[in-house]
């Protein structure tokens, strides 16, 4: 999971909004929109991949843009996400790779970077941020995803809003969110790269946030002041009730099934 930490930092769920934050924690919502200037925000959490998918092919949802995964193999339900494809009005689909089953329903086909050509940071699930550089030149016509989503989104009249230049410039808007009056409020702050100089972004050794003021060097350990990002501050202890699996082995159905993936095929 090199980037899984890294994709929650920025929002990446339907049910989260950028810098850690969530449509549940107390005006989180109007702090990002003051933020980023932006008069028609998300008030609620939008549809998880599932649930998308059903959205699509009953028609609510007509464009798909997919980038970085394979629905047609990753999800379940193999023939429900075919009919959500062929009936969406508009399928564009960003991949490195030119045949794939999810590409073959693309109405846009756009060339992307693989793994071994992107440029900028993940952030593992130790909290740590390591700064990537492509090992390779991009090939061809293939662009960066935020790339493509600035040339979109300029070409639909949003051209301020989305005016980056660079993986840098991105950066230090993500660092800055971060810290938005933020006083210790929010785990993830690494508000002292707000201003890191472009030099200083490349040469970028791994470190851990939390990354503020108090803390320049990073944080191996969080708590160790013994106050949490909790309502009074103290640690919750949540007790549950244990419940057995809701579909077991018997003597009628002896087996359990599985899809058959190892590590090594997930997301294709």
């Amino acid at each position: 999971q090199p980037n899984a930490m890294g994709g929650r930092e920025v929002g990446g769920l339907a049910n989260q909004l950028a810098a850690h934050m969530d449509f549940s924690t107390p005006n989180a919502i109007e702090l990002v929109q003051r933020f980023w200037q932006a008069p028609n925000m998300a008030q609620e959490n939008g549809l998880k991949a599932i649930d998308m998918f059903q959205a699509v092919e009953q028609g609510k949802i007509k464009v798909l843009w997919i980038m970085s995964t394979n629905p047609m193999v990753s999800l379940p339900d193999t023939e429900q996400v075919r009919r959500a494809l062929e009936k969406c009005e508009l399928v564009i689909v960003s991949d490195c790779k030119q045949s794939t089953d999810t590409t073959a329903y693309a109405d846009v086909l756009l060339p992307a970077l693989p793994w071994s050509e992107k440029d900028g940071t993940v952030t593992n699930s130790e909290r740590r941020i390591s700064r990537q550089r492509g090992l390779l030149p991009a090939r061809g016509e293939a662009k960066a995803d935020w790339w493509a989503i600035c040339q979109v989104a300029g070409a639909m009249g949003y051209q301020s809003a989305f005016s980056y230049r660079s993986v840098h410039n991105i950066f230090r808007e993500h660092a800055a969110l971060s810290g938005f009056e933020n006083h210790g409020k929010r785990d993830f702050d690494i508000s002292l790269f707000s201003n890191i100089s472009e030099q200083a972004y490349q040469d970028l050794l791994p470190i851990q946030w939390p990354v503020a003021k108090e803390s320049p060097n990073g944080t191996a350990r969080m708590f160790t002041n013994g106050r949490f990002f909790t309502a009074d501050r103290k640690a919750n202890f949540i007790p549950i009730d244990v419940k057995e699996p809701q579909i077991a082995p018997d003597e009628d159905w002896p087996f359990v099934l599985n899809t058959g993936r190892v590590r090594d095929q997930w997301h294709t």
